[in-house]
């Protein structure tokens, strides 16, 4: 996702300077030749989408210390990069004091601006990250934190915001691993329950026979193992929003009893002796064809309208894959700070890759996937290499597969002995190994002086060996060379082994 920069400077061949600089780092830019005008600029249509300010300090009319006051109250989240010929000590405390965030000198070196850019664009969306996971777990997650612009999101969201404001039970549809939860995590953060108890249950994941405990509670001895008195999901949601998901996977028994607590706003504990009245609002979520299992008999049909009252469908990925570049920004910001890696983009190459893929298991698949090639990732940029799953579907991608090992000078033995490493599949013999499939299997053990080689180069030979029979696929490989995947992946770099070569 291309970042837009808002550089104030009065000077122009300073400011034509950076923002053909900024220009080179990916960005857009948008430009100011006095601190009035970057307010403006600010307080116009366009200015929510500035991410980061390069603000110079000394300027006519306005400085750059009266510009962050200014800007304090009307962006106060907003990063900010101040330059200056004047490097003092006083004058960096000041700035910081002033609500600089970093801090540069005239005249500063396009490395030096790029990587304060990144550092702190990369702080400010870790900062995003955080809140809106504080948001999910105390109720506060509104659809502002969703991620997605386009088109199908928007309807999404625009409909997500009526049913909010109401008491309506709510219905969402979808594909599994679209984000149904997310969703109703959104209507229940901007509904007058926001804040209250938000509980989610998986109907599909409970046994058939604690389907009735699970949701309504019960009582002590009220069957066997029953030991003490269990509050029910119900009961757990009172006063917030419950939120069933798979509702479709209920068993028909436990449809009548859902009908009825909902119709009446009350349920019966197993072996209680008294209804419980009950306040919650209801969010279910299916990722099957409803109406028809009402048609085949698997589903009640007046249940399924008591559900669907307010249906919302949240659309595949594969359907919305304006998404896909501000997805993969947010996996790859939340994965590279939980990994401790320092990768902070992906190539336009490997974006058009993946907008092409299909994402059968949608949004979920993305972030699975995002993650592994973040820990495959051995530069700062994620690339196509780094998603050989995807690459090896998706036409006109290819993934550098290691050469294979040249075969090693046959040792010269004595006559009649032999060497053999391992089992019967790789005996070296002093004629020299057999060939199958274009390449030796035999691994040598003496080196052509006629001393035993060192084990570190037969291990690394035994790793080529492997990444090139099984194709890269280092799951493979590290299952048959029986060691786990983190560390083949040890030895590789303690080798100075590249996958990529």
């Amino acid at each position: 996702m291309t970042h837009r920069i808002l550089i104030v400077e009065d000077d122009p061949t300073q400011r034509r300077l950076l923002e053909e600089a900024v220009k080179r780092f990916g960005c857009t830019v948008a430009a100011a030749d006095s601190g009035a005008a970057g307010l403006d600029y600010l307080s116009g249509p366009d200015g929510s989408s500035i991410e980061l300010i390069v603000l110079d300090l000394v300027m006519p009319e306005m400085d750059g210390m009266e510009f962050l006051e200014h800007l304090a109250s009307h962006r106060v989240r907003l990063p900010v990069i101040i330059q200056t010929a004047q490097g003092s000590i006083e004058t960096v405390i000041k700035a910081m004091r002033a609500g600089a965030d970093d801090f540069v000198v005239k005249p500063v070196s396009p490395e030096r601006l790029k990587v304060s850019i990144q550092n702190l664009l990369k702080v400010t969306a870790l900062t995003e990250e955080v809140k809106r996971l504080n948001q999910k777990v105390s109720g506060g997650l509104t659809f502002d934190e969703l991620i997605g612009a386009g088109a199908a999101m928007t309807n999404v969201k625009r409909l997500g915001r009526r049913g909010a404001a109401s008491n309506i039970p709510i219905l969402i549809e979808g594909e599994s691993g679209v984000g149904k939860e997310m969703v109703a995590r959104a209507i229940q953060g901007e509904s007058e329950r926001a804040g209250k108890a938000f509980v989610a249950v998986n109907c599909g994941a409970i046994p058939e026979n604690l389907v009735e405990s699970t949701l309504f509670g019960h009582e002590k001895g009220s069957f066997t193992g029953a030991t003490a008195k269990h509050i029910g999901k119900f009961q757990e949601a009172d006063g917030g929003t419950l939120f069933l998901d798979e509702v479709a996977e209920l068993p028909l028994d436990m449809q009548v009893k859902l009908l009825r607590a909902l119709q009446e706003g009350e349920i019966d504990p197993v072996g209680g002796r008294r209804p419980v009245k009950v306040d919650i609002r209801l969010v279910s979520a299916s990722n099957r064809d409803m109406i028809q299992m009402v048609k085949d008999g698997q589903f009640r049909e007046d249940l399924y309208y008591r559900l669907n009252v307010y249906p919302i469908l949240v659309p595949p990925l594969r359907e919305r894959i304006e998404d896909i570049p501000a997805l993969l920004e947010h996996f790859i910001i939340r994965f590279a700070a939980e990994e401790g890696r320092k990768v902070r983009g992906v190539t336009p190459q490997t974006i058009e890759m993946l907008s092409a893929y299909q994402w059968p298991g949608n949004v979920r698949q993305l972030e699975n996937t995002v993650f592994r090639a973040i820990v495959l990732c051995e530069g700062d940029v994620l690339t196509v290499d780094d998603f050989p799953q995807i690459a090896a579907l998706v036409d006109g991608y290819e993934v550098s597969i290691p050469a294979a090992p040249q075969p090693a000078p046959k040792p010269e033995l004595p006559s009649g002995q032999s060497v053999v490493i391992g089992g019967p599949d790789i005996a070296v013999k002093s004629a020299g190994a057999e060939v199958s499939d274009g390449m030796a299997y035999g691994i040598p053990a003496v080196s052509e002086g006629g001393h035993i080689r060192r084990l570190e180069e037969v291990e690394a030979d035994m790793i080529r060996l492997a990444l090139h029979r099984y194709r890269g696929q280092m799951s493979e490989v590290a299952r048959k060379l029986g060691i786990g995947r983190s560390t083949l992946y040890r030895k590789m770099r303690d080798l100075g082994l590249d996958a990529k070569a």
